[in-house]
C-alpha cells in the first residue's frame, strides 16, 4: 500500500507562480529571488512538522537541491516529490532552436551523449520514440536530486495531459516501470484531470502510482468539473490522490478548503505557503481536522 504524506509543502509561492493574480505572482517572485528566503521556508515547515516537500525541476531546483544535500543533517526525515521535466525551458529552447537542436543541448549539457551513446543516426532514431525522449529528459533532470530520500517523481501536468490526451498507454506503463526501477520511488502523475487520467491509468494497467491533482471547492483547475471529482471520489481508489490548489490562488477560505478535501476522503495535501503564518494554519487546521476525524472514529467503534 503507498503511502503519502498527509502534508507536502508545494513550491511555486518561490517560483512566482500565482494563477489568480499577476500582481501576486511578481511580489513572490520578487520575496524569493534569493534562495536563502525559500532555505528559511524549508526550516520553518520543518521545524513545524512538514517533512514532505514538492520540487520541480526547474533552473533553481538545482541550487536548492545542493543545499539540502549539504545540510542534510538538518532535515533527517525530509521525503522529496519531484516533478520533471520542466516543460517550460523545453518549450523555450524548441521555439528558439528546433526539436533536433534541443535535444542535443540538453544532453550536451549534462555530459549525457557519451554515456546514452546517443549520436548521429542514434539520436535521429530517438525523435521518433517519444517514450525514450522522456524518459532521457527525465534522467536528465533527476540527477539533481541525487543523494535525496525522492519518494514520488510526478510527471509534470503539461506532459501527462498531452499524453494522456494522445492515449498513449504504453508510455504511461513504461514510465512508471522505469521511476519504481532506477529510482525505487513511486512513479506519479500530476494532471487537471483526475478522473479521466485514473481511468486510463487502470485500463493501462498501470500499477502502484499515485496521482496529484488540483481538488477545491470552486472547481478551479478541475477538468471536466467538480461534479466529476465529487463522484469519483464516492467509489473506491485504486491511485492514491494528493489534492493541490486546494485555496484556488487564496479564493478559499483555509478552514472550508481542507474541510471539503477532507470530506472527499483525501488525506494527502499538497499546498503553498509564502510565510510561517500561512504554514502554521494550515498545518494546525490539517491536524485538527483528523484528529476530530479519529475521535469520531473512536466513538462509533466503541
Amino acid at each position: 500500500m503507498i503511502e503519502l504524506d498527509d502534508l507536502i509543502l508545494g513550491d511555486n509561492q518561490f517560483f512566482g507562480i500565482n494563477h489568480m493574480s499577476q500582481q501576486k505572482a511578481q511580489e513572490l517572485a520578487e520575496r524569493f529571488n534569493d534562495t536563502s528566503e525559500i532555505v528559511h521556508a524549508y526550516h520553518a515547515a520543518y521545524d513545524m512538522g512538514i517533512r514532505a516537500f514538492m520540487l520541480n525541476s526547474n533552473d533553481r531546483a538545482a541550487e536548492i537541491c545542493d543545499y539540502l544535500r549539504a545540510n542534510a543533517d538538518q532535515f533527517p526525515e525530509l521525503g522529496m516529490y519531484a516533478s520533471v521535466p520542466y516543460p517550460h525551458k523545453y518549450a523555450n529552447l524548441v521555439a528558439e532552436k528546433g526539436v533536433i537542436a534541443t535535444l542535443q543541448e540538453v544532453l550536451a549539457e549534462r555530459s549525457a551523449m557519451s554515456l546514452l551513446g546517443l549520436a548521429g543516426s542514434g539520436l535521429s532514431m530517438l525523435t521518433g520514440d517519444v517514450t525514450k525522449i522522456m524518459t532521457i529528459l527525465v534522467d536528465v533532470e533527476m540527477s539533481m536530486f541525487r543523494d535525496l530520500n525522492v519518494k514520488v517523481v510526478y510527471l509534470q501536468n503539461i506532459i501527462t495531459d498531452l499524453l494522456l490526451g494522445l492515449a498513449l498507454r504504453d508510455f504511461f506503463v513504461a514510465y512508471s516501470r522505469h521511476i519504481r526501477k532506477r529510482y525505487n520511488a513511486t512513479p506519479g502523475f500530476l494532471t487537471m484531470n483526475v478522473p479521466r487520467l485514473a481511468a486510463f491509468l487502470e485500463s493501462s494497467g498501470v500499477e502502484e502510482s499515485v496521482i496529484c491533482g488540483s481538488v477545491n471547492k470552486l472547481g478551479y483547475l478541475m477538468s471536466p468539473d467538480k461534479a466529476a471529482y465529487e463522484e469519483y471520489f464516492t467509489r473506491p481508489q485504486k491511485y492514491p490522490v494528493t489534492a493541490m490548489s486546494i485555496y484556488a490562488s487564496g479564493a478559499i477560505p483555509a478552514a472550508e478548503a481542507i474541510a471539503y478535501v477532507r470530506q472527499l476522503g483525501i488525506q494527502s495535501i499538497m499546498f503553498g505557503a509564502s510565510s510561517r503564518d500561512h504554514m502554521k494554519q494550515t498545518i494546525e487546521l490539517a491536524r485538527s481536522l483528523d484528529e476530530k476525524e479519529m475521535e469520531q472514529g473512536v466513538r462509533r467503534n466503541a
